[in-house]
């Protein structure tokens, strides 16, 4: 028995695969339950008792070395490089990725910025959520006026409510600045108005303000033309007409001339030739002392206008829902605009 081991040995140390299956058959063969190996563990019992001991000892001998070389021969397997070949076909065109775009509102918010930028205003932003003070007292609400009331305001309590407006942002700038004071505040604004194509209860203003010594109603107006010919082409033109708001004094609607039909008239402009886009004003003296700033030394103008609005008139988009509906479609006629 002692030469069936040695036999077995040299097998054992002999055998060579690159045959995963091959592997498995010399495991099978040696270890398995009818195994070489296996079959002498099992004639143990036949061994005389004065070799048993040395029997035992080189039979498992025997069977670490079977199980060593089981386990080299699989490790050098695991070790091999992989095949080169591929299943790829590298000579087919590839799948395009889809370009994201930004929102129109986005594009238009960041045109009205670009252009103020230009001649100095910087970007202020505040609060979504307000108090009486900053959103309507500070700026000359009268307690009677009917933006409080419930029907025009989201009020979360008696005293604080989503802000109607981004003017409570130039409240803040002017509480905690000096002049000269020139910013734009764009930002979301909430208005309690039932959704149609007109309207809708949340939507993007863009409002401005400049105080300094001297300041007029001449420099606002340049101001503003100066807008609406970077924002819609040179030959824009535009008109101002009386108008009331608590916090200007004088106050004024602006018209730009309709650029969808060169002011012919047509269903935008109602035939008229002209569209609204802001109201604007000088800023009314009880804003500025409720401000801490000195109506008698400095004077001011301000604006707001609805970014919906504008894009409106760049994009010809005539349903304000469609900017909240996040609907794809729409959305991607914008993926070419340069930012």
């Amino acid at each position: 028995m002692f030469e069936d081991i040695k036999n077995i040995n040299h097998e054992v140390h002999n055998f060579k695969s690159k045959s995963s299956q091959e592997i498995e058959d010399f495991r099978i063969s040696y270890l398995g339950k009818k195994g070489k190996i296996t079959l002498l563990f099992n004639k143990f019992k036949e061994v005389p008792v004065s070799d048993k001991k040395e029997f035992g000892k080189q039979l498992n001998i025997l069977k670490t070395a079977a199980l060593d070389k089981i386990t080299t021969l699989k490790s050098s397997l695991n070790d091999r490089p992989k095949s080169s070949k591929s299943n790829l076909d590298y000579t087919i065109p590839g799948q395009p990725t889809e370009i994201g775009s930004r929102h129109p509102i986005t594009i238009i918010r960041d045109r009205i910025t670009n252009i103020f930028s230009q001649i100095g205003f910087n970007v202020s932003e505040g609060p979504e959520i307000e108090d009486d003070w900053h959103n309507f007292t500070a700026l000359n609400f009268p307690e009677e006026h009917p933006a409080r009331d419930m029907q025009d305001t989201f009020f979360i309590n008696k005293d604080i409510a989503l802000r109607t407006h981004t003017s409570s942002v130039q409240v803040r700038v002017m509480e905690n600045s000096q002049p000269p004071i020139r910013t734009i505040s764009p930002g979301r604004v909430y208005r309690n108005e039932a959704i149609s194509a007109r309207a809708h209860c949340f939507f993007h203003q863009v409002e401005g303000l400049y105080i300094d010594k001297d300041v007029s109603f001449a420099d606002m107006k340049q101001t503003l033309l100066y807008f609406t010919k970077a924002m819609f082409g040179n030959e824009t033109k535009i008109r101002l007409r009386p108008s009331y708001f608590p916090f200007t004094e004088p106050s004024a609607e602006v018209d730009v001339s309709c650029t969808i039909c060169n002011s012919k008239g047509c269903n935008v402009c109602k035939y008229s030739g002209w569209l609204e886009i802001m109201g604007c004003g000088m800023v009314d003296p009880n804003v500025l002392e409720n401000c801490k700033i000195d109506p008698d030394i400095y004077s001011g103008y301000a604006f707001g206008m609805g970014i919906e609005r504008i894009a409106q008139l760049i994009y010809e988009v005539n349903d304000l829902r469609l900017y909240s509906e996040n609907d794809l479609r729409f959305l991607k006629q914008f993926t070419t605009e340069s930012y």
